[in-house]
């Protein structure tokens, strides 16, 4: 007599049932509120100037026009892509996250996702079998408009502990780094030289490559799942401290970066926005209750030309603070601009 079909739960595929080329896209479409922005910074609190200001956005973008937090954006778009994941163990990295367009207050996300490839991690005795899967994520808005288009990489449980599946796809191959070109295609039009006149120092004149901020005071990880249910984040393991299997709930990552990108407010307290991701690899894991603190660099500074601004390439290294010690957890290669 053949075994039972296992059962599985509506789009909680484990690692074994995904395959190449397999699109999800049913997640539900999110319009930007300004109520889904206040609540997102109540979890971060980010002092990003634009997505703060209605009227300092409207004077830089155009009439009507209020900002989207680029990190709303992103965690949108993550979280939208997680039907795939719901059973993941940790998010090792993203790649090639862009900015095609600044969506603003009212705009309309929507997003599919496809497996692009499948590796199987070595077994190890004691340990869960897993296997890391690769996602090609593409984020338009109502009108239909490219707004993200980058690369995610999950690790899932096999629901076989003994399973073979033989794959064995290069992980390397996946993705690659933003290219300079075309970085600041979103901010164009904007009147960069209102917001110099609006926001107090320092601009970019003020900063050079090398420049180095240790960012004082930490923050400490709270309502960890309240911004996962924020953005349709549906994985396990940020819900449920069993599913995390360590006891406690795994924080999503992007609820990491969003800290990471708060502090980066505070060191930089004129950043006008982020524009891209070059790298963004999860170290560590991070819990409910660590506390947070970041190290940032400016590695390079890259005029506009004859357009007012500079992009700013930038390096945050995250540690956690918890009772058992410090540990690093996030290295965070980001574009931003100045004014």
């Amino acid at each position: 007599m053949s075994p039972p079909a296992r059962a599985v739960a509506p789009n909680a595929p484990y690692f074994e049932d995904l395959v190449l080329g397999q699109v999800e896209s049913s997640a539900p479409p999110i319009t930007l509120t300004s109520g889904l922005a206040a609540a997102r910074r109540a979890f971060l609190g980010d002092r990003l100037r634009l997505a703060l200001d209605v009227e300092l956005s409207a004077r830089v973008l155009g009439e009507g026009r209020a900002l989207a937090h680029p990190g709303l954006v992103c965690d949108i778009a993550i979280g939208q892509s997680t039907l795939l994941t719901q059973r993941v163990i940790g998010n090792l990295f993203y790649r090639g996250l862009a900015l095609s367009r600044a969506p603003v207050i009212g705009d309309t996300l929507y997003t599919t996702t496809e497996v692009v490839a499948l590796r199987q991690n070595s077994s190890r005795p004691g340990r869960v079998a897993t296997g890391l899967v690769a996602l090609a994520i593409r984020t338009t808005d109502q009108r239909d408009r490219l707004v993200l288009d980058f690369h995610r990489c999950a690790m899932l449980p096999l629901a076989d502990p003994d399973g073979e599946t033989g794959r064995a796809d290069d992980l390397a191959k996946v993705g690659a780094d933003v290219e300079d070109a075309g970085l600041a295609d979103p901010i164009v039009g904007w009147n960069l030289g209102a917001y110099r006149e609006a926001v107090p120092g320092p601009h970019r004149e003020e900063l050079r490559a090398g420049m180095r901020w240790a960012v004082p005071g930490g923050d400490v990880v709270s309502s960890a799942p309240e911004l996962a249910r924020l953005t349709l984040n549906i994985a396990f393991a940020h819900h449920d401290a069993e599913a995390a299997g360590r006891g406690r709930r795994l924080v999503y990552g992007g609820h990491t970066i969003g800290i990471a990108a708060a502090q980066l407010t505070r060191a930089m307290p004129a950043l006008v926005t982020i524009l891209a991701w070059h790298s963004c690899d999860h170290l560590g894991p991070v819990f409910e209750g660590d506390t947070l603190h970041s190290d940032i660099e400016l590695e390079r500074i890259e005029p506009l030309g004859e357009r007012e601004g500079a992009l700013v390439h930038l390096r945050s290294v995250v540690r956690a603070e918890r009772e058992e010690g410090a540990a690093r957890v996030l290295d965070w290669r980001l574009v931003g601009v100045m004014a």
